[in-house]
């Protein structure tokens, strides 16, 4: 017997995936716990153009996604802090810092959990710091740290 699973399914599958299974399975445990349902010729249908709409979408979400890495790979962010003689700031930039700052460069909100920073910019000079956008999209946006003058 054909089914589509309608959850995730240890050892059998994912949401949305039509799977082989013995008729008393399907019957006694998938079926009557909600986890799946026959898989019919509308049932089918269903699926295809749920998994269209859902490669058509992943596509214009990473066109989106790659337009705004570019976006994101041109700018440089300049900062002004105190700073002891050796270069050493007396605070730091953090990534909550470097969110606002690209946020308003490029106009739309910027999640400072994006930000891939693991510890909080230290030192003037220029940093590169990552951006993650989507799971393999990851443009580096160029920090610039200034020693304030008196």
């Amino acid at each position: 017997m054909e089914v589509l699973l309608l959850k995730d399914v240890p050892a059998l599958g994912h949401a949305g995936d039509i799977k082989k299974v013995m008729g008393g399975y399907a019957a006694n445990y998938l079926i009557p716990r909600g986890l799946a349902t026959p898989a019919t010729g509308g049932v089918r249908q269903q699926v295809k153009d749920i998994k269209d709409a859902t490669t058509r979408r992943q596509a214009r979400e990473r066109q989106q996604a790659q337009s705004l890495a570019d976006r994101i790979s041109a700018i440089t962010l300049t900062f002004t802090a105190k700073a002891g003689e050796s270069g050493r700031l007396y605070g730091s930039i953090t990534s909550a810092d470097i969110a606002t700052a690209l946020e308003q460069s490029l106009g739309q909100p910027v999640d400072k959990r994006t930000i891939v920073l693991e510890h909080p910019i230290r030192e003037v000079g220029v940093h590169t710091v990552a951006v993650k956008l989507t799971g393999d999209i990851r443009p580096d946006v160029k920090v610039v740290v200034n020693h304030e003058e008196q």
